[in-house]
């Protein structure tokens, strides 16, 4: 086996292989949430696409004067054909159409009606309360960039300029292989020895975070015929592979010896860091294998620092879901060893506080934790009041 590498050299291999999908789809405005735009988006109209009322009030062809006469009514929606001379008004009612003649709207609480002629109190401000057209974007100019995620506001966006439909990547297919003689499922009654197993669905809901909404599972016993028998039959019908546990060097990890039979090209396996250090990454061609250790904070911790970064990479995601920034440390943290550390953590926009219970098979701090601390193996603590690196997790 290769000596340790770096977390840094992990990360960069990673990215290094895993290279953006060249398959791209049209889809419906209503089922794009989360795929990544495949390639830049100019506007067919302009936004809004004609003068447009920002308030409720009275649309006027100013003259030198307060008073003025109404002579009609433009609502939203409404074909304003109107032709104002100086001093006359219409009535206006918000995202309505204003009259080419108008110049200014006023809003209805600085009006006094008399009959059919208003005044106006106070000084009257050419141009104001009138959105004009284009004021969020001109026609044919670019909308939204190649690689942006689509979220609830992008979506709506797009809709604004008339689209039904847009080009996206390809979101990958995920499998996740839960290893273990010991797991049971939920719902059933504990054996002496079981434990739940909680990794597969814990990571169904981190690949959610990311987008991918529709993710398999398959169990497999400590078996070393069908551990290799279940990788076989994924690892060309999936572009990620994800296997929980069977990674390390015990008599009953069965996974290395799997992928290494199967002709998956190893990258790297073991990384100088804790927790996670049993972390395996592989290929074959355009199809990726992260075979995590078992324990359940290591599993999460690789897949947020390494697979989650393949996936977005792979999706075309020009901006990580996971933010990295550095915070403000509430208090004080020493390691032992020389490994770097991936800490779990609570953030807010200034601060982050490192949680009790950092051992890797511990769920309870990470159920709390919305960020990871990063302190690097060549530092031997943190300090109260350091700025140190913190990834944010999806919420």
């Amino acid at each position: 086996m290769k000596n340790l590498i770096a977390v840094e050299e992990a990360l960069a291999l990673v990215l290094k292989n895993v290279k953006t999908t060249t398959e791209t789809e049209l889809i419906s405005l209503d089922k794009a949430i989360g795929h990544v735009l495949a390639q830049d988006l100019y506007a067919p109209i302009s936004l809004p696409p004609f003068r447009q009322s920002a308030m409720d009030g009275y649309a006027l062809n100013y003259h030198d004067g307060n008073n003025f006469l109404v002579i009609g009514e433009v609502k939203a929606g409404d074909a304003s054909r109107q032709i104002l001379s100086k001093g006359q008004a219409v009535r206006i009612f918000t995202g309505a159409q204003v009259p080419k003649s108008a110049n200014t709207v006023i809003k209805q609480e600085l009006i006094s009606k008399h009959g059919k002629s208003i005044s106006v109190a106070g000084v009257i401000r050419l141009g104001s309360n009138i959105r004009p057209e284009g004021e969020q974007i001109q026609k044919n100019t670019l909308a939204l960039n190649k690689g942006v995620i689509l979220n609830a506001s992008t979506i709506g966006f797009i809709a604004a300029l008339g689209l039904v439909e847009i080009p996206v990547y390809k979101k990958p297919s995920v499998v996740i292989i839960v290893t273990g003689n010991e797991l049971a499922r939920g719902g059933q009654a504990l054996k002496d020895g079981q434990i739940y197993e909680s990794n597969a669905i814990m990571l169904k809901n981190a690949l959610r975070s990311l987008g991918i909404l529709s993710v398999d599972v398959l169990e497999v016993k400590d078996d070393y015929q069908e551990t290799q028998l279940v990788l076989n039959s994924t690892l060309n019908q999936y572009d990620f592979t994800l296997v929980s546990g069977g990674i390390s060097v015990g008599d009953y990890d069965f996974v290395g010896r799997a992928l290494d039979k199967l002709g998956i090209e190893q990258v790297f396996y073991k990384v100088k860091q804790k927790p996670g250090q049993p972390l395996y990454f592989g290929r074959r061609n355009n199809h990726f294998v992260f075979a995590l250790p078992g324990n359940p904070a290591s599993t999460l911790s690789c897949f947020y620092i390494y697979a989650a970064r393949a996936i977005e990479q792979f999706m075309g995601k020009s901006n990580s879901t996971i933010k990295k920034v550095r915070l403000i440390a509430k208090n004080s943290y020493t390691k032992t060893g020389s490994r770097a550390h991936f800490l779990k953590a609570h953030a807010d926009a200034e601060y982050v506080e490192i949680l009790d219970g950092q051992a890797s098979s511990m769920l309870r701090s990470f159920a709390i934790a919305n960020a990871l601390v990063y302190l690097p193996e060549e530092a031997q603590a943190i300090d109260e009041g350091a700025h140190v690196e913190t990834l944010l997790l999806p919420n």
